[in-house]
């Protein structure tokens, strides 16, 4: 008790109401009739109950732990999910909740999480071969952090303004002072792919204008450093014209002829690189030169080019996908699929199945968060959230906040000109024997 007086006395005027309220609502859960002493009871002091407490300028919660009796039934998903919405409706809505359960010591700590920052545009990340950086998370869910650029925040929600400087300086990003980014650490989410890898390929959905193709094109810059992409644009929206003709660029194919061309050579291509790689295991030579360069298969809206292709009477490009699908990760090929949450019914068995590193993008509930990645998020999902925010699962890893690396098209006028000119740094030279694509606006 000595240790909390000093804690009550920070108390705002009105956090100490805000903390009885807190603590009379919780008496239904936390408290048994056939309890002597109950720790939670009508009218009791829930000094007792609370730790620890933290509050903001503005008077709201943005910490708390406190003690719940043993015999609640913590095990349970559902008895957890009933504290966690009741705290999350009384300590304010809007923000985003960390709520960490301690089993043996009978506490459950909550915490407000800051935005994660926005100001993180595309660039070269210190990487090792075979490694993707998808976008950056809190510093509490990794062990590893890398130096990045960062410039002003992009974020225009309201209800995040405050939240988002807050959130920049706890993962090490402070505000670009002048006119130039500044270099700092902070901790990315990174998927190895490679022979070795347990989840070589990924699917990638989300709400329209969620960020799910400024993903794909983060991660075909990224892929261009070490081997060559193919783009199957289903949407048709022309969102990656800029690796057109680019060196390591093999095709960007909008019209369904060409998707499916495209994606029967894929499937080729990927046969003869097994072949290959099995004929130079078997006389113990080193694998060719073109078979250890990673093939990239990027596929935006894969639901459309099926319902495409069935209303024309053609093959479903899905299918075509089973082979890289089911041996890439033998052949060195790395499928890369993003569509919309509506749109998750239509994808084929082959892609949900063989899809085992998974990102959700936008406003999404926690039912749909646990659909897509198969476990739910760790945090309260907020209803409204900038382009490239969501979570990201790696195979059976654990669930992790993500913000996708603000990577625009070059040719679209209303993205911000920093980011549009870092997108044109990372795109490779002009391939000479290839159809040169348009310049880009103000390029």
């Amino acid at each position: 008790g000595r240790g909390r007086a000093g804690a009550a006395s920070e108390t705002p005027a009105d956090g100490t109401e805000r903390l009885r309220t807190l603590y009379e609502a919780l008496v239904p859960y936390f408290s048994a009739s056939e309890d002597p002493s109950p720790l939670y009871s009508h009218g009791g002091d829930w000094s007792e109950a609370f730790d620890s407490f933290a509050f903001d300028e503005n008077g709201r919660l943005t910490r708390l732990r406190l003690h719940y009796p043993a015999y609640f039934t913590d095990g349970e998903p559902a008895a957890r999910t009933r504290i966690e919405q009741l705290l999350y409706a009384k300590s304010g809505r809007g923000r985003e909740y960390l709520f960490e359960w301690d089993e043996e010591a009978n506490n459950l700590t909550l915490t407000v999480l800051p935005a994660l920052s926005t100001a993180i545009h595309a660039q070269r990340f210190v990487t090792a071969p075979g490694e993707t950086v998808l976008g950056f998370t809190d510093p509490s869910s990794v062990q590893r952090t890398l130096p990045v650029l960062a410039g002003p925040e992009t974020c225009g929600e309201d209800e995040e303004d405050e939240e988002s400087a807050e959130g920049t300086r706890e993962v090490g990003l402070t505000k670009a002072a002048g006119d130039g980014p500044e270099t700092q650490d902070v901790p990315p989410v990174v998927w190895r792919t490679g022979p070795r890898s347990t989840e070589p390929h990924l699917l990638a959905l989300g709400q329209p204008g969620s960020g799910t193709t400024t993903l794909l094109r983060s991660i075909a810059l990224q892929a261009l450093s070490q081997g060559e992409v193919l783009v199957v644009d289903g949407g048709g929206t022309g969102e990656y014209a800029c690796l057109s003709g680019r060196t390591g660029v093999l095709a960007v194919e909008c019209g369904p002829a060409g998707m499916l061309a495209t994606l029967e050579w894929a499937g080729h291509e990927t046969e003869r690189r097994l072949i290959a790689a099995n004929r130079a295991r078997q006389l113990r030579h080193p694998p060719p030169e073109d078979i250890r360069r990673p093939l990239w298969i990027l596929l935006d809206r894969p639901s459309v080019m099926s319902h495409l292709a069935a209303a024309d009477g053609r093959t479903d490009p899905q299918e075509l996908l089973s082979v890289p699908l089911r041996h890439g990760r033998a052949a060195n090929v790395r499928v890369v699929v993003a569509d919309q949450l509506d749109a998750a019914e239509a994808l084929s068995e082959a892609v949900r199945s063989h899809t085992r590193a998974r990102v959700v993008l936008g406003p999404v509930s926690s039912e749909q968060v646990t659909a897509v990645l198969g476990a739910p998020p760790h945090t309260t999902p907020t209803p409204e959230v900038p382009p490239g925010r969501g979570y990201a699962r790696l195979g059976a890893g654990p669930v992790h906040r993500i913000q996708v690396p603000a990577t625009p098209d070059p040719y679209d006028e209303a993205a911000g000109e920093a980011e549009r000119q870092a997108v044109l740094r990372l795109l490779p030279a002009p391939d000479p024997a290839a159809p040169q694509a348009p310049a880009p606006v103000g390029g």
